[in-house]
């Protein structure tokens, strides 16, 4: 550097150290060092890393291997290779294909493990169990309605017909049936234990 430039830093003030010169006193161990390039690199190590994995929890654990291994690996930094940012970035994202190749090389193996599985996804007996008592339960419940209230509802909700239909049926006027219709479904929700 020449004579001039460094009279002109020494009269603006401090001068702050580079990236490289950082780098240099963290591959000696120092900590101070290491505090100062850590505010300089975590910003744009958890950028790259946040656009590769994008998990945000994810990339917080990456960002923070990588700074450790910057910590780590700080003796082989060569400057003539390039700039301290770059090295680090090029760690960064290294780190975070890894990742995401590994997230993947996971889910392929559960998969390929889950396809071969005889196991079901489900329990069957319960599900036929849990089937067979809600069955039940609505048997006990639409036997409690009246009989007007049953035969609207089962025609409208198992035989499949429109309340017009069910009118006509029942030889019944339609507000009639829409009045059994609701005081039963109330009922049912009432004995079922529906919440609204």
């Amino acid at each position: 550097m020449d004579d001039s430039v460094r009279a002109m830093r020494s009269a603006s003030g401090p001068v702050s150290p580079t990236p490289e010169d950082l780098m240099t006193q963290v591959a000696r161990g120092s900590e101070a060092a290491f505090e100062q390039l850590y505010d300089v690199v975590a910003g744009p190590v958890f950028g790259v890393v946040r656009r590769v994995v994008r998990d945000v929890a994810q990339s917080e654990e990456v960002a923070q291997e990588v700074l450790v291994e910057l910590w780590r690996t700080a003796a082989r930094y060569d400057r003539e290779q390039g700039s301290v940012l770059n090295w680090t970035l090029t760690l960064a994202h290294r780190r975070a294909v890894d990742r995401v190749r590994s997230a993947q090389a996971r889910t392929d193996r559960e998969q390929r493990a889950g396809a071969t599985a005889p196991g079901r996804e489900f329990d069957e007996v319960l599900e036929a169990v849990t089937a067979r008592l809600e069955r039940e339960q609505v048997r006990r419940c639409l036997a409690g309605l009246t009989e007007l209230q049953r035969e609207s509802i089962m025609l409208a909700y198992y035989g499949g017909h429109t309340y017009p239909e069910v009118a006509e049926l029942l030889n019944s006027p339609l507000g009639t049936v829409k009045t059994r219709l609701r005081d039963g479904l109330i009922r049912l929700r009432d004995c079922l234990g529906v919440t609204r």
